[in-house]
């Protein structure tokens, strides 16, 4: 994998742990010289010490925030190669009705609006380098919603028109759009999906995954790099499933 993505630049979001963890540490691995962003900036620090990145906190919610990660990406390594939005949020199992609406206001905003904000600061940069790869970290859940994560399925489906969408009209200027579809892995979130975790509720998520396992951050790494290096350059648009079969 050494040298896939030589001495290109990127970004991931919630990249201090999780899934997020595990793709920042195969860019470095491959080549490339890594800002980890999460909310929590200890977090992204551990992890940029790890790898010999930069780290910064950033709210991906937030307009200012997401400016000012723009501003320090720009000063750091002046274009930016490849950004990976994988920060994300999820609220507990419950009916619809039931989610409170703080909870899904905060669903969209980490889920969806980050997205908006990342290609506002980010994309017009891409253009006008007519280059540039762009990843979003999407779910199963918006292609095969699990009941009582409505919410949530929503916010990743829309992640992954979004990507398509975006994959269509940045297309011209040189610059990919693609996503990946994670099933339940195993990262922090993986509690707030089963709502409580026990032996019998692991049990019954697995039975649904025919390779019989959780996702790990090293498999979204292994698919990012692909993704996000120049062996992809013909592959834009696409939701990869790396789910152990779950969406079959």
């Amino acid at each position: 994998m050494t040298g896939r993505l030589q001495d290109k630049t990127a970004i991931v979001t919630g990249g201090g742990s999780g899934f997020g963890a595990g793709i920042a540490r195969h860019f470095a691995a491959a080549g490339a010289r890594v800002m980890v962003a999460d909310i929590n900036h200890d977090a992204a620090k551990n992890i940029a010490d790890e790898i010999g990145g930069i780290a910064i906190e950033v709210d991906v919610s937030d307009n200012h925030s997401m400016q000012a990660m723009h501003a320090a990406a720009t000063a750091h390594f002046g274009t930016l190669d490849i950004l990976v939005n994988n920060a994300g949020v999820t609220h507990k199992p419950q009916p619809m009705e039931d989610i409170s609406e703080a909870d899904f206001d905060r669903v969209i905003a980490v889920n969806s609006k980050s997205v908006f904000l990342a290609a506002k600061y980010f994309v017009p940069d891409m253009k006008r380098a007519g280059k540039g790869a762009i990843l979003n970290v999407a779910s199963t859940a918006g292609i095969s919603p699990r009941p009582n994560l409505s919410w949530y399925n929503a916010s990743k489906g829309w992640m992954i028109t979004a990507t398509k969408s975006m994959a269509v009209e940045l297309a011209p200027s040189g610059v990919r759009v693609n996503a990946i579809n994670p099933v339940a892995g195993e990262t922090p979130l993986l509690q707030s999906f089963m709502g409580e975790d026990t032996p019998e509720i692991r049990a019954k998520f697995l039975a649904t995954i025919p390779l019989g396992r959780f996702s790990q951050p090293s498999d979204m790494g292994h698919a990012a790099v692909f993704l996000c290096s120049d062996e992809a350059s013909m592959i834009t648009g696409v939701a990869l499933e790396v789910d152990g079969g779950r969406c079959i």
